[in-house]
C-alpha cells in the first residue's frame, strides 16, 4: 500500500503542534508573529524590517504592527543603522530573549510529550530530518 502524501501527514501535525502552542504563547503574552520574530532575531540582529520579513517568510506590511507591539512591550528594538540612517537595525531585548527562551521551553516540553510515542531513536531521526528538509528549501 503506497504511503500517503507528505503534506497529509505534516498539515494536521501542523496544525496539532499549532494548536499546543497557542495556549503556552498566550500565557506569554506573544502572538505567533511575535515568537518568529523574537526566535530569529535571537540568533542575531537583523538589518532591516524587510529582510526580517523575507527571512520569516512574512509579508513585510503585516509585519509592522508585530514589531510595533513587541517593541511597545520592551521586547525588541529598532535603531537606525550607523552607516544608513533610514535603515533600521532590529534587536532582540533581554527581555525578549528572556520571553522567548521560556515560552520556548514550554512550546518543546509540549512537544515531547507529542514525541512520547517514538523511541528516542526514531525522535533523535526524525527531528533530524525534519532539519535536513527544512534546510534544503
Amino acid at each position: 500500500m503506497p504511503r500517503p502524501d507528505l503534506a497529509a501527514m505534516l498539515v494536521p501535525l501542523g496544525r496539532a503542534l499549532t494548536a499546543a502552542e497557542r495556549p503556552i504563547l498566550d500565557a506569554h503574552d506573544l502572538s505567533m508573529w511575535g515568537y518568529v520574530v523574537l526566535s530569529r532575531l535571537a540568533d542575531e540582529p537583523v538589518r532591516a524590517q524587510a529582510a526580517l520579513a523575507e527571512a520569516i517568510g512574512a509579508d513585510k506590511t503585516r509585519l509592522i504592527p508585530v514589531l510595533d507591539e513587541l517593541q511597545s512591550a520592551g521586547l525588541i528594538e529598532r535603531r537606525p543603522a550607523p552607516d544608513d540612517r533610514r535603515a533600521r537595525v532590529l534587536t532582540i531585548t533581554d527581555l525578549g530573549r528572556e520571553r522567548r527562551d521560556a515560552a520556548r521551553a514550554e512550546i518543546q516540553a509540549a512537544e515531547e510529550r507529542v514525541l512520547a510515542v517514538l523511541t528516542a531513536d526514531q525522535r533523535a531521526v526524525f527531528v533530524t530530518a525534519l532539519q535536513t528538509l527544512l534546510a534544503s528549501l
